[in-house]
């Protein structure tokens, strides 16, 4: 089977994820490196995509020659990653869909719902794949956590606990640092840091893992370091199309935590627990019964669990492998769609340009309740609320 070719737009040298997206689209040899513009500094990233494989006459010096270049060619990528700044995230991907390319974008997916609702319009009309990183569902325990609560094990979810708290911004004497400063500050980080960067994760793994969508919020934002403009942590209530009651908290002043992402899911007939700090271990505890622990590996999971599993049981397995799902996911969508296929229900599961949008409607959705005294208010985009 040939392989698909993958370009990748930021991610350049010194980058936080661009490692993680070169990792996790060859590690399944589905993907080829084939072109990237990988630095706002033009020569600098056309070194970099060289020094890495990419050929000298698809490094490019940026992103907009990467698309001039790219629809000409006989052999295009067939997937573009945009792993640039947020703020840029909208126009590149906008750009790209129009072209008839498909997307993979880092989050957030843009910087308002306006932009948001039409990268959904784009994609569905354009019949275009338009992916949203939320890399954490691709983790083998969070798909069988899904796949439990979708055949009935917890029976009706009551309730649904989502967090994703770390230290690392907490010291004050790092107010001036700017890989610190910049995500407090409204003119780059747009209208919310710590909600927007982190507890969309947790909101999404919340909606991933039961199958429903938030409709209402409530939220209480708070900068404990006074010099922030924007608020550093973040409790939001709120309330699920199919019933469920959801707690999240997000913060970036927990002292003694690390990454912090963790989900528990309460049912009518049990209840789950997952962190993702510890990612090869899943508790479940039936009602009436005792914890039980469910290892990432072991015979007769789910479909969704064992297609996500790579390493043996009792190995574990971390974030760019997690990230690696959703590209096998999205090859797996990319061919089918070729070959007029049903793709693989158990590799259907990759976010979505939707998934985006709910995100930053949920994010200035927050940011009205903090601001009003935590009133409750819709959190769904306006294209997806019923007339």
């Amino acid at each position: 089977m040939a392989k698909l070719n993958w370009g990748l737009i930021g991610g350049g040298e010194g980058s936080q994820i661009g490692p993680a997206h070169r990792l996790a689209a060859r590690l399944d040899g589905l993907f080829d490196f084939a072109a990237g513009a990988l630095d706002h500094r033009p020569e600098a990233g056309r070194a970099y995509a060289r020094s890495l494989g990419v050929p000298a006459d698809r490094a490019y010096g940026d992103w907009r020659e990467m698309l001039e270049s790219e629809r000409g060619r006989e052999d295009p990528v067939d997937l573009v990653t945009v792993a640039t700044p947020n703020a840029t995230h909208f126009e590149i991907t906008k750009a790209f869909l129009e072209a008839g390319f498909h997307v993979l974008c880092e989050k957030p997916m843009t910087m308002t719902v306006e932009e948001g609702e039409e990268i959904v319009r784009l994609s569905r009309n354009g019949g275009n794949i338009c992916a949203v990183n939320y890399g954490y569902s691709g983790y083998s325990l969070v798909r069988h956590m899904r796949a439990m609560v979708a055949r009935g094990d917890l029976g009706r979810v009551r309730l649904v606990m989502a967090e994703f708290a770390h230290g690392h911004h907490a010291d004050a004497a790092d107010a001036d640092n700017p890989r610190v400063r910049w995500r407090y500050d409204p003119a780059q980080a747009g209208v919310s840091a710590q909600f927007a960067d982190c507890g969309i994760h947790a909101l999404h793994l919340a909606s991933f893992v039961t199958g429903q969508e938030a409709t209402r919020l409530s939220a209480d934002f708070a900068s404990c370091i006074e010099s922030r403009q924007l608020e550093d942590d973040a409790m939001v209530n709120f309330r699920m199309d199919g019933d469920a009651v959801g707690r999240l908290w997000t913060s970036s002043v927990a002292i003694g935590r690390q990454h912090g992402l963790t989900i528990q899911v309460f049912g009518e007939k049990g209840g789950l627990r997952w962190a993702q700090e510890q990612p090869n271990q899943l508790y479940w505890t039936p009602v009436g019964g005792r914890v039980e622990i469910i290892e990432r590996g072991e015979a007769n999971l789910s479909p969704e669990a064992d297609r996500s599993t790579r390493v043996t049981i009792g190995h574990a397995e971390g974030m760019p492998l997690a990230f690696a799902n959703i590209y096998v996911d999205l090859a797996e969508a990319i061919r089918a769609r070729r070959e007029g296929r049903v793709a693989d229900p158990a590799a259907d599961l990759y976010p979505r340009a939707e998934d985006g949008l709910r995100s930053m409607a949920a994010v200035h959705a927050a940011v009205a309740s903090a601001a009003d005294s935590g009133t409750w208010v819709d959190a769904r985009p306006p294209m997806f609320r019923e007339a």
